[in-house]
C-alpha cells in the first residue's frame, strides 16, 4: 500500500508531542489556584480542560494503538490531580505512553476506520486530527485565562 501522507507517522507524532509541549508550558504558566479555579464566562476551569485532554490522549491512544474501547474516555483512573505538580507529572506519564502507542501503530493502522470512545467514526488519521484540534482550541482557552490574569502566555508558535 502505497503512503501517500505529507507527513511520516513520526512527524506527525512529533507534532503531536510539539503541541502537548506547548499545553504542558500553559499548564505550568498558570498560579496554582486560578488553574483549578478560574473561570471566565461559565467556561471550566483550564485543569478540567487539561484532565480532559489526558483522558482523550490517554484513552484514544490506548484505542488506535491496542483496538481497546474505552466508551468512557476514562482511563485514568487515579486520583484528581489536586495540584499543579500532580496535574503536570500526569500530563507528562500519559505524553510518554502517547509515544509508546503510537509506536505500535503500522502505517496503514492510520488509514483503518475506527469508532472513537464508542461514538465518534473516522479514520485512524482523522481522529488523531480530532485529538490535536481540541488540544489547541482548549489551549487557546487557557491563553485567554492567562491573560485576563496579567500572565503573558508561552509563544504559540514555539512548540519544541
Amino acid at each position: 500500500m502505497e503512503n501517500n501522507f505529507i507527513y511520516s507517522t513520526d512527524e506527525l507524532k512529533h507534532h503531536w508531542q510539539g503541541h502537548r509541549g506547548l499545553t504542558r508550558r500553559v499548564i505550568d504558566a498558570f498560579p496554582e489556584k486560578e488553574l483549578f479555579s478560574y473561570s471566565i464566562g461559565g467556561m471550566r476551569p483550564f485543569s478540567e480542560m487539561a484532565m480532559e485532554l489526558i483522558r482523550i490522549a490517554e484513552a484514544g491512544m490506548e484505542q488506535m494503538a491496542n483496538r481497546n474501547l474505552d466508551p468512557s474516555g476514562q482511563l485514568h483512573t487515579g486520583a484528581k490531580p489536586a495540584t499543579k505538580a500532580e496535574l503536570l507529572d500526569l500530563w507528562d506519564k500519559v505524553s510518554e505512553k502517547a509515544d509508546l502507542l503510537w509506536a505500535k501503530m503500522p502505517p496503514a493502522r492510520f488509514r483503518e476506520t475506527e469508532k472513537a470512545f464508542g461514538e465518534y467514526e473516522g479514520t485512524v488519521i482523522s481522529l488523531m486530527q480530532y485529538f490535536f484540534d481540541n488540544e489547541i482550541h482548549h489551549r487557546g482557552q487557557g491563553y485567554v485565562y492567562l491573560r485576563s490574569l496579567g500572565v503573558e502566555p508561552p509563544p504559540f508558535w514555539d512548540r519544541y
